[in-house]
């Protein structure tokens, strides 16, 4: 069954919603001239987490796009509001993970950690999910798409605010050798993300293909609450992640 989750994107101590590729830098540096997006709000972000937990919308995202200092503590606010039912993400490590599930998240989200240099490391990921547990990790498999030199549509995992492209390509193998480590995968399709302007609904079909022992997450693209009809057609698995904040100001 496919169902919408909801997002709480933190940077520079706001709740904002950034459209994808243009977040360059930490926002422990100062402003982003490149930076776009298409909301910024004046609400806490325990006003978010409590208007989804009123709506019991369940395995909502608190992620903080930037090592500012700010993003932890409107991160833990929103923790706080709805306690053991967040996920949160954002420079997640061997060395904070368990914090996080101390102070209230149901589950931490994985992702550049996992690819010192630009390369997967099945170490980092069974020392973090031994630390957490499985059943508190989510692994963010986002990535852009790349045409092969015979025409065929491919998707590799993109890290660093999703300017690094690994090698690692998704496929089902790939899918099936990080399974017994987590609880659930997340996956941004980086090069529609917060344009609006529809899913990537190659993506979406494969990764109904791909992954069917464990929950995924999509997100990226959507533009109406018919996309999650869509996603359920193309894929019959995958919850959507559709940003509603800039409806809810």
């Amino acid at each position: 069954m496919t169902r919408f989750r909801g997002c709480i994107d933190i940077h520079s101590g706001q709740v904002k919603q950034i459209v994808g590729g243009t977040l360059s830098r930490d926002d422990l540096n100062g402003v982003d001239n490149k930076l776009s997006t298409n909301f910024v709000s004046t609400r806490p972000s325990s006003y978010y987490a409590n208007l989804y937990k009123e709506n019991n919308i369940t395995g909502t995202h608190v992620i903080k796009l930037g090592t500012n200092e700010a993003n932890d503590r409107v991160a833990l606010e929103a923790l706080r509001a709805w306690p053991d039912a967040l996920q949160i993400g954002g420079s997640i490590n061997d060395g904070n993970a368990k914090y996080w599930i101390e102070n209230g998240a149901s589950h931490v989200i994985i992702t550049s950690w996992l690819f010192p240099d630009g390369k997967f490391s099945l170490e980092r990921l069974e020392q973090i999910s031994n630390k957490v547990g499985s059943k508190h990790l989510v692994i963010d498999l986002s990535c852009r798409c790349k045409i092969s030199n015979n025409g065929e549509i491919q998707w590799f995992v993109a890290i660093n605010k999703w300017q690094t492209i690994t090698d690692k390509q998704l496929s089902m193998e790939f899918f099936k050798e990080l399974s017994p480590y987590c609880d659930e995968f997340l996956v941004h399709a980086a090069d529609v993300e917060g344009l609006c302007k529809g899913i990537d609904q190659n993506l979406v079909s494969m990764l109904g293909k791909w992954c069917n022992d464990k929950p995924v997450t999509y997100a990226g693209g959507a533009n109406s609450l018919s996309d999650l009809t869509l996603v359920e057609k193309l894929s019959q698995i995958i919850p959507l992640w559709y940003h509603l904040l800039k409806d809810l100001q």
